[in-house]
């Protein structure tokens, strides 16, 4: 058992967001409780980001369906989905999501700097041509969406990419500007696990 578990399962922290009372898990639906009772034997701990978006649960169960699908059905490398993510965190500054993808880069790429380097400046980080021109769309499209043209997706075909993963960079990126403005909203706070897994 650990210091967020009961004898009854998990306990959300009470600090997963600051702006935002955090519900307690007997008091949710059965399916969020189930959701967040695999999480945290998955992880061996509750992300906060399970706490935080128990607020609304109907939105909840929007959030992680999408986030199931981007991660379940799709043309690119669980490292590359992270490594958007963390890209596209770095340049909208939210902490939650640097820290807790940061931790995922290191596991699915197997690698403990890579996440540093992306958040601090992917375009310097020590990835190949493909990856800095995945990585250039969706921080575009973040950054100056009214300038994303042909072109873009032309670079990512020409670097490999299947048109379904074309669409997949941007799904990723959309989803993920949606959950930095969210996460910053409600001041969501990284789990301490999340800064030294994968280290």
């Amino acid at each position: 058992m650990t210091e967020h578990e009961t004898a009854d399962g998990p306990t959300l922290n009470d600090d997963a967001m600051g702006r935002f009372p955090v519900p307690d898990l007997e008091d949710l639906p059965e399916d969020l409780r189930e959701r967040i009772v695999e999480e945290t034997e998955q992880a061996g701990f509750t992300p906060n980001v399970f706490a935080a978006m128990a607020y609304r649960p109907s939105h909840f169960r929007a959030f992680f369906d999408y986030h199931d699908a981007l991660v379940e059905d799709t043309a690119l490398e669980r490292e590359e989905i992270e490594m958007i993510v963390v890209a596209v965190s770095g340049v909208n500054h939210c902490y939650y999501c640097n820290v807790a993808h940061g931790a995922l880069v290191r596991i699915y790429a197997d690698d403990p700097q890579l996440a540093d380097q992306l958040v601090a400046n992917y375009r310097t980080a020590d990835i190949g041509d493909a990856h800095r021109t995945m990585l250039d769309v969706a921080v575009k499209l973040t950054e100056r969406p009214t300038e994303v043209e042909r072109s873009d997706l032309e670079a990512l075909r020409e670097a490999g990419f299947s048109e379904e993963a074309l669409w997949d960079i941007a799904s990723v990126t959309a989803f993920y500007n949606l959950s930095n403005r969210l996460a910053m909203f409600a001041e969501m706070r990284p789990n301490d696990e999340f800064h030294t897994l994968g280290r």
